[in-house]
């Protein structure tokens, strides 16, 4: 599928219904636990509902032997059954290519376990930890980061002791953020977080909590006033959502989202570029409208991981670049998510932009902006040199736009600058 021919429908915001489930009451379809207990987790699961590839089908044999598979039913109802490029379907159907593992490929590619001082618990920046607390998801990407601890199959096993790691960060005073991620906090039980939120909020110098949950998108049914209301208790309490793509905003999840934001929680979005899923300027700039229409700001949009089997769903850096200078100048400003590479091993998560500098002197730096017209913005001079400097004079210059490279002059700019 082209994605960049992407259905106009995508910018609008539909309900998969019950599909594939018409006989679930309305009770059972929005009890998040129903969801749980009857995701599609085997390929008879699969068989029935849709017309697999023979990669997918390969894929789903062996899945369990990595990654398991598990898709919520209201999930499942966005995936278009008969198109095998569908950008839902690639993200949560198993494929053979996931067993083919290149020589970059890495179990660990953000260095976690090597970063964690007890069980759980990564402390990797100076003032913030990242704190797991489950190894199950309500459904499984497949290009999942931690492929190797959640699910229940994968070749480790995420061991928690929250008692150990509670006692670390009350002895750790540099510590102001936690964020809970696993795995997915809010697959814990309201007791079980509000248990958890009040232990950490009870630690003085812990400032601000964060969850990191795919399950508005994959489970908005989770996200019911109850636990709205408990969230509401833990403030400053922030939230990052997973959406990758356009067609995830439905009205379920619109709704869920709203409920949050009404809680007062604020929330951000965090993409990974995907092939075949979200590679593509206008697929990436209805997603990142719609996010803002939803209460959600774009904060990050990463670059896959070099986790092991995921080749078939990485793309370019280049192309990162690309769809982010696509989008700038071309959008509002508040729905330019970030693009980061999390360095591979442990590097911690490195900003990757468009290049808006063209030159740079000790007396002006030379800027385009985003149409490629060039401006200079005097650099402040230094005291030393301040007072034997000129006058500046103020006049008009002509450039050639290097970046089209158009025969014509396609741009004046005003600009500080001197006689010779």
């Amino acid at each position: 599928m082209n994605t960049s021919s992407i259905d106009l429908n995508h910018r609008q915001f539909s309900s998969p219904g019950q599909g594939f489930w018409p006989d679930a009451t309305p009770e059972q379809w929005n009890d998040w636990q129903w969801q749980m207990r009857n995701s599609v987790k085997s390929l008879a699961q699969l068989e029935g509902k849709i017309q697999l590839s023979g990669e997918e089908h390969a894929g789903v044999l062996l899945a369990n032997t990595k990654l398991a598979m598990g898709i919520t039913p209201y999930f499942f109802n966005l995936i278009d059954p008969f198109d095998p490029d569908c950008p839902i379907r690639r993200q949560v159907i198993p494929r053979i290519e996931e067993m083919t593992y290149e020589p970059t490929d890495m179990a660990d590619p953000c260095g976690e376990d090597h970063d964690m001082p007890v069980p759980g618990l990564v402390h990797r920046y100076p003032d913030r930890v990242l704190f797991l607390v489950t190894d199950r998801c309500a459904s499984y990407c497949r290009y999942c980061t931690r492929s190797r601890v959640v699910s229940g199959v994968g070749e480790q096993e995420l061991e928690l002791d929250f008692d150990r790691a509670i006692e670390y960060l009350q002895k750790h005073t540099e510590v102001r953020d936690v964020l809970l991620s696993g795995g997915d906090a809010l697959l814990l039980s309201d007791s079980k977080l509000r248990n958890l939120l009040s232990r950490l909020r009870s630690i003085e110098h812990i400032e601000f909590l964060r969850i990191g949950s795919r399950v508005p998108i994959f489970l908005p049914q989770r996200i019911t006033p109850e636990l709205c209301a408990m969230l509401k208790e833990f403030h400053p309490l922030w939230m990052s959502v997973h959406v990758n793509h356009p067609k995830e905003l439905t009205e379920e999840v619109r709704a869920a989202l709203g409920r949050l934001s009404d809680a007062g929680i604020p929330l951000g979005n965090q993409s990974v570029l995907l092939k075949g899923v979200n590679d593509d300027s206008e697929t990436m700039k209805v997603l990142v409208q719609k996010l803002l229409r939803c209460r959600v700001r774009p904060y990050y949009l990463y670059q896959c991981d070099l986790i092991q089997g995921s080749s078939h769903l990485r793309t370019s850096v280049s192309k990162g670049l690309e769809i982010i200078e696509n989008l700038r100048g071309h959008t509002s400003g508040y729905a330019i998510p970030q693009y980061v590479i999390d360095g591979p091993g442990g590097g911690g998560k490195i900003p990757i932009n468009p290049n808006y500098v063209v030159a740079q002197t000790p007396d002006s730096i030379v800027l385009r902006n985003y149409k490629g017209d060039i401006y200079e913005y005097p650099e402040v001079a230094s005291a030393a040199n301040k007072e034997h400097a000129p006058t500046p004079v103020y006049r008009n210059l002509e450039f050639l736009d290097p970046i089209e490279e158009r025969e014509e002059i396609t741009s004046r700019s005003w600009r500080a600058g001197r006689r010779d």
